[in-house]
């Protein structure tokens, strides 16, 4: 069982800048990759970033060159860096953790309660 605790989410003009916290507690192993998920209004929940224990990382095409993911194994905690914010990045964002990148968005790994992220002048 692992606990998920996220925060950083919030307003923020188009351009700006956010970054997210995933803390988690529990099982190690459930932990081996995390990432985040994000449900755009009105849309299907998709796959934002994600990052094993040693290192390795995806990224959606869309967010590619403006978010970065990065993890603190010592704390167990995952970090999303959100820069150029652009409207479409407006979602509920929810943190996902795992025991691989493979069984990561599905109901085998923990989830977050999720975190509202708004770009909006």
């Amino acid at each position: 069982q692992v606990q998920l605790a996220e925060s950083g989410g919030g307003l923020v003009q188009p351009g700006g800048s956010l970054r997210l916290s995933c803390a988690a507690s529990g099982s190690i192993v459930s932990t081996n990759a995390m990432g985040w998920y994000r449900r755009p209004p009105g849309k299907q929940r998709e796959l934002v970033a994600a990052i094993t224990r040693g290192g390795i990382r995806n990224y959606a095409d869309s967010v590619k060159g403006r978010f970065t993911i990065s993890r603190d194994n010592a704390k167990n905690t995952v970090y999303l860096q959100m820069n150029s914010l652009k409207y479409e990045d407006t979602a509920v964002y929810y943190c996902n953790a795992a025991i691989s990148i493979g069984s990561m968005g599905g109901s085998s790994g923990s989830w977050g309660q999720g975190t509202q992220v708004t770009v909006s002048s």
